[in-house]
């Protein structure tokens, strides 16, 4: 929708003006390709924080890019939505593909990337063997992926939210059905590991945020499709985690869960910090008519022949129940993720 929208005289003057400076093309050419910092950016392109920050300040004050703060870092990328936008990236596909001075911008890009990817992976190896202690507790992930793949099908969304995105890999298996994506998870760590993926992954439709699960940075009513993969176990109050998702959806949005169902795991609690062991159909039902979303599937993955001492996984789909009112009202492009 918005790219389709004209752009009167003085706001396209605004846009070009802005794009139209050596270095500010150079910044809209790098936040294309994802989140950076002000020290990022001035690593890359040999110029002073200060001329670099003058310049991000330009470039938001005309609606070209999004700033987000993440503790004492704030981060920038080019804004995903937008006729402005559209304009900026039918500028930036028509660049030399052999400039020389962009060439070397990519370059210096593809190794602060490197470089991100290994502190990632040095955290995540540090953290691997007690992920595998735990993922060998339950069924293979694969077929986890494959049955909520299932549930969620493959019709287009506009906009999908991952809370306590770890590392990021929800937003890469639904790669194929959203138009833009966030993740939002408490841990820096777990961040730096998130876009390190996305950036193997070439996945600049989607974003990672630093955020409370209980108290979200972003507006509410703004996603097609909010998931919470195996979070809620180690949350006090899963049931508010759940009312703050619910108020992300628009009307007739989806939430799909993905935890264990109740177990008796006990040692769970010490060696890997699980506050609840597990959630029952009754309890989640419960909870998800609090948050006014109707619970329309679930799946239980039990592991092969009931094998003692294994947990079983459990998917919940529920929808805003504003949806029968509402949806029909939607814009078609809305529901399509190439309706922009």
């Amino acid at each position: 929708m918005a790219d389709r929208e004209t752009l009167g005289l003085d706001a396209l003057v605004d846009v070009l003006k802005a794009a139209g400076e050596p270095t500010r093309l150079r910044l809209l050419a790098l936040l294309s390709a994802g989140d950076l910092t002000v020290t990022d950016l001035t690593e890359i392109l040999g110029q002073s924080q200060p001329r670099i920050s003058r310049h991000l300040k330009l470039l938001a004050e005309v609606a070209l890019i999004d700033r987000y703060q993440e503790g004492a870092w704030a981060y920038f990328r080019l804004r995903q939505e937008g006729r402005r936008v559209a304009l900026i990236r039918e500028l930036l596909a028509s660049a030399a593909a052999d400039d020389a001075i962009l060439a070397r911008d990519a370059i210096r890009l593809a190794t602060l990337k490197r470089t991100r990817a290994e502190k990632a992976q040095a955290y995540f190896s540090r953290n691997a063997a007690e992920w595998d202690k735990l993922r060998r507790l339950h069924i293979a992930e694969g077929d986890v992926e494959a049955a909520l793949k299932a549930m969620v099908g493959d019709e287009p969304v506009d906009s999908l939210l991952d809370l306590g995105t770890g590392t990021g890999r929800i937003l890469q298996l639904f790669e194929g059905i959203y138009r833009r994506g966030i993740g939002v998870d408490a841990s820096r760590d777990m961040l730096a590991v998130a876009r390190s993926n996305l950036d193997r992954a070439g996945i600049t439709k989607a974003s990672i945020r630093h955020g409370d699960i209980f108290n979200l940075p972003l507006d509410g009513q703004s996603f097609d499709l909010v998931t919470i993969h195996q979070v809620l176990h180690y949350l006090e109050e899963p049931e508010a985690a759940i009312a703050e998702a619910a108020r992300m959806l628009v009307p007739g949005g989806r939430l799909v869960i993905i935890d264990f169902a109740p177990h008796g795991l006990e040692h769970l609690r010490d060696d890997h910090a699980h506050a609840r062991l597990g959630f029952s159909h009754q309890t989640m039902s419960e909870w998800l008519q609090k948050a006014d979303l109707s619970l329309e599937k679930t799946t239980d993955l039990a592991p092969e022949g009931g094998q003692e001492g294994k947990l079983t996984v459990t998917i919940w789909l529920a929808r805003d129940q504003r949806a029968a009112e509402t949806v029909a009202d939607l814009p078609r492009q809305r529901l399509h993720a190439g309706g922009v």
